[in-house]
């Protein structure tokens, strides 16, 4: 199986996030087990690279949060992503790619959540924020924990997932991760995972880890 992961560069970085050191860690865990990676720091391009692999992970961030609004994407890099949705790639979103993409008008529909700015938020870091694990096949033998992370919140929901991990706040339960179909292709997507230190937690890295079998159908 191979993974391609996209990094936030340019103007998809943003002075919060450590976008090559996450891909870095989940490189890492998905090389051992059994995955080939190929790291690409330019994500523009590498929506264009896209035949061949089995799953896409995004780790990238809002490409108009700096003002940069209305450069779009290269028609070549949406095209590239419409066509490995529609031939079934397996996707996994992590954190900011909620935000992310924003010129591709297939990501928001396939990942099914847009981070919505003024309006979607999250408490404050903490060392250890507490999520809830759902029941669910892929979450058999994992138990509520706890990481060092954000927990976003208030997110623009779009379509119908399958929530895995949630958390509460203001009394509100917001969903963490989850999985979907859209059309062939099967996403998931994981709003934990601010900077490495999320994946020290091994139930986070376990989830990781299932989540990126489920999108390949290995499960």
């Amino acid at each position: 199986m191979h993974a391609l992961i996209a990094v936030g560069s340019g103007r998809y970085a943003d002075p919060w996030h450590p976008f090559a050191e996450n891909a870095a860690a989940v490189a890492a865990l998905l090389e051992a087990d059994g995955w080939s990676v190929t790291i690409d720091d330019d994500l523009d391009s590498a929506m264009t690279r896209l035949d061949g692999v089995d799953m896409l992970v995004v780790s990238a961030g809002n490409p108009w949060g700096q003002g940069e609004r209305g450069f779009g994407a290269p028609a070549a890099s949406t095209e590239g992503l419409d066509a490995a949705l529609a031939r079934g790639i397996g996707v996994l979103g992590l954190h900011a790619a909620s935000a992310s993409l924003r010129d591709y008008p297939a990501w928001g529909a396939a990942l099914g959540a847009v981070w919505i700015p003024d309006a979607s938020m999250h408490p404050p870091f903490e060392d250890a924020a507490r999520v809830h694990v759902l029941p669910h096949e892929l979450t058999a033998g994992l138990d509520d924990f706890t990481l060092a992370d954000e927990r976003y919140s208030w997110q623009q929901r779009i379509g119908a997932v399958t929530v895995l991990v949630d958390h509460e706040h203001d009394g509100t339960r917001h969903p963490l991760v989850w999985i979907r179909e859209h059309g062939p292709a099967r996403i998931a997507y994981d709003a934990l995972g601010h900077n490495p230190r999320s994946y020290e937690a091994e139930e986070h890295r376990e989830l990781v880890r299932r989540l990126a079998r489920w999108v390949a159908r290995e499960v």
